[in-house]
C-alpha cells in the first residue's frame, strides 16, 4: 500500500512536471523584457536637424506646441515641455506630455538638433459607490447604497509615441514657426 501511494505521487509528480513544460516561459512573455524589442532603428528617429541655433529652435517647438492647443510647463535653456489633454470617448481620458530637447551643433553652435519624444496616457473612470452605515442597537450596523458615487480617473496605459508620421507633422510645423519667426526678425 505504501509502495503504491510512492508509485502514485511520483507519477502525478512526473505529469505536474511535464504539464509545466508547456507553460509560456519567462524570456517569452512580451509584457516582462519590452526592451528587447527596441531596436535603435536609424530609420525610426526621434531628431531632427534645424539651420538655427538652440534658443529658435527650441522657440519653435514652443510656439509649434503652443499653436495646437497644448500647454506649456517649461520653456527655457534648451528644454520645451508641453501637455495637451483629451477625451475620446464618455468614460476615456488621454494625455499626450511632449518633451523637447535642443542641443547645439556644429563648430559654432549655429545649427541645432530638436531630439523629440511624445508619452500617451489613458486614463479610465472608476466609478466608487459610496454606502453609509446606520447603527441600530438591537440589530448593530447595516451599510446601506446611496445614490451618489466617487468618481476618479485612474492610469490604464502610458506609452511613448512611436516615431513615424507624428512627429514628422510636428517636425513640418516647427520648420514653418521658425521660418515665419526668422522672416520677422528681419
Amino acid at each position: 500500500m505504501h509502495r503504491t501511494r510512492s508509485l502514485l505521487s511520483m507519477a502525478g509528480l512526473a505529469l505536474l512536471l511535464a504539464g509545466c513544460g508547456g507553460l509560456p516561459s519567462a524570456s517569452s512573455d512580451k509584457s516582462g523584457k519590452v526592451y528587447q524589442r527596441e531596436s535603435f532603428s536609424a530609420e525610426e528617429t526621434f531628431s531632427r536637424l534645424f539651420d538655427a541655433n538652440v534658443d529658435a529652435t527650441c522657440e519653435a517647438a514652443r510656439r509649434a506646441l503652443l499653436s495646437q492647443g497644448y500647454v506649456i510647463s517649461k520653456a527655457d535653456s534648451g528644454v520645451v515641455r508641453g501637455t495637451k489633454n483629451f477625451q475620446p470617448e464618455g468614460e476615456v481620458h488621454v494625455e499626450i506630455a511632449f518633451n523637447v530637447v535642443c542641443v547645439g551643433d556644429g563648430p559654432k553652435q549655429q545649427i541645432a538638433t530638436a531630439y523629440v519624444s511624445a508619452q500617451q496616457d489613458r486614463y479610465a473612470l472608476k466609478k466608487n459607490p459610496q454606502a453609509a452605515s446606520l447603527g441600530v442597537s438591537a440589530l448593530g450596523s447595516i451599510s446601506v447604497p446611496l445614490s451618489s458615487t466617487q468618481d476618479s480617473l485612474v492610469k490604464v496605459a502610458s506609452e511613448t509615441i512611436p516615431a513615424g508620421e507624428f512627429y514628422d507633422r510636428f517636425f513640418t510645423l516647427m520648420q514653418r514657426m521658425l521660418r515665419e519667426n526668422t522672416s520677422n526678425e528681419r
